[in-house]
């Protein structure tokens, strides 16, 4: 996604050159002979130069005014291309310790773990191979701990961690006193109906809701018609429970194999906006997309993504990206629109045009 730098300073033209520069949201590297010294992404690219490349004067801030062999920079049209740039930008150059530099924080998954005999969910920052379901990201682990708790409660699948040894003589734990597990440790079920229940739990996820929320309504307008009150009454306390579930869904908490986003932010481009996409957590290359053109918003849009061809990366580059989404959806400094749905072939095309057409507006101001 790192394209060549907008242009470069150096020593011997770096005055001139920086009295020229705009004032606008950029990503810089300084560079001293061969090595790459210091990454930045700033908001104010000339004020920003300027500072770091004054006379020092005994100041104690960062000055590279007699180190620097060139200044590389590239400008960017939002708060959100500078993100993914700056990362982009200090992987490459700063392998061992760019996490650390980006100050990149994992965000919190519930996972239900679909390999194991008696799968169970847990809630986690990290993604590993084998059978799972992870759903999220979540905005802060409390949240996916609250949201795993009150999802637990309309299923009988275990909340215990250990890897079960089902017996006839186990203990089991309040929960099945309960009747809210279905004691597999105790050999009450086989391991394909403990196993029904847990896919039970997974297409919940993967429809977020949508699917157990319209059988349960379908339910309770049945039995309302049939004069059954109280068992419609029942339903209807189910169908409450279900949408306190989903009420504790943050913007971008599905399964991820079902993450599509579609980032709509301004471009450095004059009259253009960028578009990036994020296909179940992996970001693609930006599409750079003009708004002068005699065809329809519309039909150039469906054009693109009919075209599109999502890549997808290794495991903890993907951790990494959807990491870098969920910095910028829930920030206080987020910019541009956001649009998240299930599919390529479900992109909403009119609140595209209309994000589109805000995006631009704005840029306008």
């Amino acid at each position: 996604m790192i394209s060549e730098p907008t242009a470069i300073v150096e020593p011997s033209n770096a005055g001139e050159k920086i009295a020229v520069l705009p004032n606008t949201a950029a990503v810089f590297l300084v560079w001293a002979g061969d090595r790459s010294a210091y990454l930045a992404k700033t908001s104010m690219l000339r004020r920003r130069l300027s500072r770091i490349l004054r006379p020092s004067e005994g100041s104690r801030s960062l000055n590279v005014r007699n180190v620097f062999t060139r200044i590389e920079y590239w400008l960017t049209g939002s708060a959100f291309e500078s993100t993914l740039l700056h990362y982009e930008l200090a992987k490459r150059h700063f392998p061992d310790t760019y996490l650390k530099l980006t100050r990149l924080r994992m965000p919190a998954y519930v996972r239900l773990i679909l390999a194991n005999d008696f799968p169970r969910t847990q809630v986690t920052t990290r993604m590993s191979g084998g059978a799972s379901l992870y759903y999220g990201p979540f905005r802060t682990r409390a949240t996916a701990e609250q949201f795993e708790t009150q999802l637990l409660d309309l299923f009988q699948i275990r909340r215990c961690q250990e890897n079960l040894d089902p017996r006839p003589d186990h203990p089991g734990c309040i929960y099945g006193e309960m009747n809210m597990c279905l004691r597999p440790c105790q050999q009450v079920v086989t391991i394909d109906e403990y196993r029904s229940e847990a896919n039970r739990v997974a297409h919940f996820l993967e429809t977020n809701g949508a699917a157990a929320l319209s059988a349960v309504e379908a339910a309770r307008d049945r039995l309302s018609e049939e004069m059954n009150f109280e068992e419609a009454a029942r339903q209807h306390k189910r169908i409450e429970r279900i949408e306190a579930v989903l009420a504790l869904r943050d913007d971008l908490a599905r399964d991820v194999e079902r993450l599509f986003v579609i980032v709509v932010v301004q471009s450095a481009v004059p009259d253009a906006v960028s578009l990036w996409f994020c296909c179940r957590g992996t970001w693609q290359a930006p599409v750079e997309f003009p708004l002068a053109s005699d065809i329809s918003l519309d039909r150039r849009l469906r054009d693109l993504i009919a075209q599109l061809a999502p890549e997808q990366v290794r495991l903890a580059d993907r951790e990494e990206h959807l990491a870098l989404l969920a910095r910028w959806t829930y920030s206080s400094w987020r910019d541009g629109e956001l649009l998240v749905f299930g599919s390529l072939e479900h992109t909403p095309y009119r609140k595209l045009v209309r994000a589109i057409s805000r995006v631009h507006a704005g840029a306008g101001r």
